[in-house]
């Protein structure tokens, strides 16, 4: 008989993903935790804290539980199990922070210690990426920083940089949010030359700004042509801050995730305290929900 899996800590951080041209490719792991004190119990239970506590707390079709007991289920485990769940959330629930992508990451790393499948990161990495159907929420989430991620023959390939950037994070959040299918619908099946060659030019001068400090190049680079344009309805506080490129202590600008939220680097704390005014009235909004985060190092498992 297996012996009980100890207690398990998680602290994963928000993501926005799609960072500006770098669409289904690139991730930023933001200050914003989803934390878990996990341990085997007789029954499942969680007891939730933070922002949308009570979403967070329900059993019933809870992403963690439900890919947690998938996962265990696909590996041949009879016994599954039950767990007590102490959660705290501080990451915005469908709007475009990864709060799926976090929850996914939990629910794998949930089986494999409970179910001790012995994975390696990698194999956790995949695992829940192919359970996203892209990797580049999944992939910031677990490595931290400016991950940059591919699908490559069933693996996932990615490298990260930035992870001590001094640069500030901003989230503008609208009062509705806005599922993930409902904006990847709005997408056209097919891209010009000359939209696709942007991307592809702006994607790479977007790694090299975080790869080599380089600030300057984000007002540029951040810029997108393949889906921001294409959920400006849908997130119609993006062309209301879009504007803002350029201003005093503005970085880059960028829809994040799938939307509806906003992000905005700032190039310090300075201007990062300075700007929240700024964004509200740019908005016309002076009850705008604003977060001030920073980029996140790697999730925590211990």
């Amino acid at each position: 008989m297996t012996a009980a899996a100890s207690p398990l800590h998680l602290r994963l951080p928000a993501t926005s993903a799609n960072l500006g041209p770098g669409f289904d490719a690139l991730g930023l792991a933001m200050g914003l935790y989803l934390t878990i004190d996990a341990k085997v119990a007789e029954d499942f239970h969680i007891k939730a804290t933070g922002r949308n506590a009570d979403q967070c707390a329900h059993l019933k079709n809870n992403l963690i539980l439900r890919t947690y007991d998938e996962v265990l289920t696909a590996a041949g485990r009879e016994s599954i199990p039950y767990l007590s769940l102490d959660i705290h959330n501080e990451i915005p629930l469908g709007m475009g922070c990864g709060s799926s992508a976090a929850a996914l990451l939990a629910g794998v790393m949930l089986a494999n210690h409970f179910g001790h499948l012995g994975w390696t990161k990698q194999q956790i990495l995949e695992e829940a990426c192919h359970r996203e159907g892209h990797p580049d929420n999944v992939a910031a989430c677990l490595l931290g920083g400016m991950t940059a991620s591919a699908m490559h023959k069933n693996h996932v390939v990615t490298a990260t940089c930035g992870e001590n950037l001094n640069w500030h994070l901003l989230l503008a959040l609208p009062s509705a949010s806005l599922a993930t299918e409902k904006a990847r619908a709005l997408l056209p099946p097919a891209y010009t030359r000359a939209d696709a060659v942007a991307n592809i030019q702006n994607t790479a001068l977007l790694v090299a700004a975080f790869a080599q400090n380089r600030p300057e190049l984000l007002r540029t680079a951040m810029q997108d042509r393949i889906h921001q344009p294409y959920r400006m309805e849908a997130c119609p506080l993006l062309k209301l801050l879009l504007p803002l490129n350029g201003h005093p202590g503005v970085l880059g600008i960028a829809l994040s995730g799938a939307g509806p939220s906003v992000l905005v680097i700032a190039e310090d704390a300075n201007a990062a305290g300075k700007l929240p005014e700024v964004i509200r009235e740019a908005a016309n909004d002076p009850s705008l929900e604003i977060l001030h985060t920073f980029i996140a190092q790697a999730s925590i498992q211990g």
